[in-house]
This record gives C-alpha cells, sequence and structure tokens, in this order.
C-alpha cells in the first residue's frame, strides 16, 4: 500500500537524540490510522546511530545506511529520493520540531502549496520558540545575508521541518546539488526558479542540546555553498 506520508529523518551520530524522536513520530502516526513509512538515513554515524534504529523493531520504520559522511543534504535527498508517499516531511532527528507541528503544513498541501516550510521567525501567539539568545542573533544575520542571495520572501530558510508533494519532492531532490548544511537554501531557490508555490508557517520548536551545526564552524561553508547555488540555478533557468 502506499503511504500517505513519508518522513525523513537524516542521522549523523544520533544514537542518544534520535530513539525518543522516532518513538513519539510512530506513535503520532500510529494514531493516525493511515499507511505512513519512516526512513533514517544513517550518514556514516560512527556511534551504532543505525544498528540502535534497527533494534528497536519498528516495522514502519527503515533505515537507509550511507558510507562515508557526506552531509545532511545529501542524506535527505537519499532519503527523498528513496520515499514513496503522497506527502512527504523530513524533520531533525533532535525533535526541536515536535512531529505534531505537521497539523499546521498539512493543510497547505491539501490546499495546493507544493512545500510548505516550518518557520521559528514569523510569529503566531499560538506557537513557541525556545533558543539561546545567541543562536537568535545568529540566525537573524544568516536570514539577512540568504535574502541578498536571491531567496526573499522567506523568514527562515533553515528550519529542519518541510513537506513536500511527491511531484515537488521528486523534481526538486533529483535536481538538489548541495551536500551540506546550506541545501535548504538550494532547495527554495529550484522551487522558486519551476514555478511550485511555497508556504512558510510558524511552528513550536525548542533548541535542543548536542547541535551540529555551529554558526562560526559551519557559516561561512554554509554561504559559500548558497552563493554556488544561486550560481547553478540562474544558468539553469531558461
Amino acid at each position: 500500500m502506499t503511504p500517505r506520508w513519508s518522513v525523513v529523518i537524516p542521522a549523523f551520530n544520533e544514537s542518544q537524540r534520535l530513539p525518543p524522536y522516532l518513538e513519539q513520530v510512530v506513535a503520532y502516526f500510529e494514531g493516525r490510522d493511515e499507511p505512513y513509512e519512516v526512513i533514517v538515513v544513517d550518514d556514516g554515524s560512527t556511534d551504532g546511530t543505525a544498528d540502535l534504529v534497527e533494534g528497536q523493531g519498528l516495522p514502519a520504520v527503515k533505515v537507509l545506511r550511507r558510507q562515508p559522511n557526506q552531509g545532511k543534504g545529501a542524506a535527505v535527498r537519499a532519503g527523498m529520493l528513496a520515499a514513496r508517499g503522497a506527502y512527504r516531511l523530513f524533520a531533525d532527528a533532535d525533535g526541536a520540531t515536535p512531529i505534531e507541528e505537521l497539523k499546521r503544513l498539512e493543510p497547505m498541501l491539501i490546499g495546493g502549496a507544493d512545500v510548505v516550510i516550518g518557520s521559528r521567525v514569523l510569529v503566531d501567539s499560538g506557537v513557541s520558540v525556545t533558543t539561546r539568545p545567541h543562536r537568535v542573533a545568529a540566525g537573524r544575520v544568516f536570514n539577512w545575508l540568504v535574502a541578498r542571495t536571491g531567496l526573499r520572501g522567506v523568514a527562515d530558510s533553515q528550519c529542519g521541518f518541510k513537506a513536500f508533494t511527491a511531484p515537488a519532492a521528486g523534481r526538486l531532490f533529483e535536481a538538489l546539488a548541495t551536500d551540506g548544511f546550506g541545501f535548504d537554501v538550494e532547495l527554495l531557490l529550484l522551487a522558486r526558479a519551476v514555478g511550485c508555490r511555497i508556504v512558510e508557517v510558524p511552528v513550536n520548536w525548542a533548541d535542543q542540546a548536542g547541535s551540529k551545526v555551529g554558526v562560526l564552524r559551519h557559516g561561512p561553508g554554509m554561504l559559500w555553498q548558497i552563493l554556488r547555488a544561486r550560481s547553478r540555478v540562474s544558468r539553469a533557468r531558461p
């Protein structure tokens, strides 16, 4: 049976943070009583993440093992292209965005959007975003820079909670070339270039310990990836 939803979770050394979130994801979809699948893409972990997930014995969860580590963008791309669902979500392994926030994205897809992205920046009295002050400041600077590379009108390009229709996912992830953390921006630039309808909605989000992304460590590389992606997308336009 074709899944209604596919959930792709990229994981690199997530043996501590992933299992609790995975249980929440499975419990949520089991409560919906509809076909679904969860694809954990193990991106070259060295801490036994893949074995731990398989050891949980969850029938709807499968592990896609990749060696060596190739980057978050490459992991999400592999998972999305392996997915079979009519709708497809990728979510971060730390569970910073609760899986229940899918209820905010799903109506937009049903209503005709091709891509729906969760946002930690858009203001809504019904949601709560908990993060450290320095990450808020860094995020604002990063989004300001992203807007000036051509992705205007998107408040938060980097939230790791994005949903797609199957046709949009196939088209966009086939074309995605950024392997690292800057892949979100290329994805949205591609979506704009091919005329996808993009909707951004506020979601609950809470900063989690053990983040793999550091502003000083990864920021310059991400900006370089974004500039290269903008050049690729511009060249590909008719």
